[in-house]
């Protein structure tokens, strides 16, 4: 069974962003680079499933600039078997991605998609759901457990009244949350042989996807500064402050 895997090139998770003086957007000049955690994780559970017999072949996918070749590689360092880039200077809303995911599926024919819940960068939490309707999969989202059994997946997933588990037939797409697993760290050993294995790139014409920005950003400003806590002498103080200044209750 392959697995396909997308990973994003996103903002290093430690870095404190920026958003640039015009308001169009976050300033990602010098900035250090990353792949996405939730993207981490999705790659190191088909290294999982690929370690339990499960999987055969690991096929790691990015779509983005030419720097995206890094992610892959850290992804192909981790386990992954290849990697495909989709290669554009384009803005790449979560639609056309999904586009882009649903051009390389009908290609590869992949028994699992595994995909991080959402990227760091935007929150959009939607490539995943929208790659299930244009392909007409099942899907089971925020993943906190995977277990394949009998050509179908079992998934544990974090719902707001606890856990839900599902078993959806394969192929399928998942995407994962962060307690699914603890992604491995990367040895000098396995990202030498990363840089020997087979990479891929194609534009989204090759595929034959429009990849056109459905949705315009308007402008990007940062959250209001929040005003230091205050210590209270005791309760009456307490629902007084709340009453006449947060004016909550």
């Amino acid at each position: 069974m392959k697995v396909l895997v997308a990973v994003k090139r996103v903002v290093d998770y430690n870095v404190k962003v920026r958003v640039k003086s015009d308001g169009t957007g976050v300033d990602i000049a010098n900035v250090k680079m990353s792949m996405n955690p939730f993207d981490e994780i999705a790659v190191e559970e088909a290294v999982r499933l690929k370690e339990k017999g499960v999987a055969t072949e690991i096929i790691a996918v990015s779509c983005g600039p030419t720097q995206c070749g890094e992610t892959l590689r850290t992804a192909m360092a981790i386990g992954a078997d290849r990697a495909i880039l989709v290669e554009t200077t384009e803005e790449l809303q979560p639609l056309a991605v999904a586009k882009l995911l649903k051009a390389l599926m009908d290609k590869e024919q992949p028994g699992l998609v595994i995909l991080g819940k959402q990227a760091i960068d935007d929150d959009c939490n939607q490539t995943g759901q929208m790659l299930a309707a244009l392909a007409d999969l099942p899907q089971a989202t925020f993943a906190s457990k995977v277990e394949v059994v009998d050509g179908k997946a079992q998934v544990t997933r974090e719902v707001d009244g606890g856990l839900e588990t599902l078993s959806i037939s394969m192929p399928a797409i998942i995407t994962t949350d962060l307690r699914l697993n603890e992604p491995r760290y990367v040895t000098l050993p396995n990202i030498m042989k990363a840089k020997k294995k087979q990479m891929e790139t194609f534009k989204p014409e090759d595929l034959g996807v429009d990849i056109k920005p459905r949705i315009k950003t308007l402008k990007v400003v940062e959250p209001p500064k929040r005003s230091a806590g205050i210590k209270v002498a005791d309760v009456a103080m307490l629902v007084d402050k709340l009453k006449n200044e947060a004016k909550v209750i």
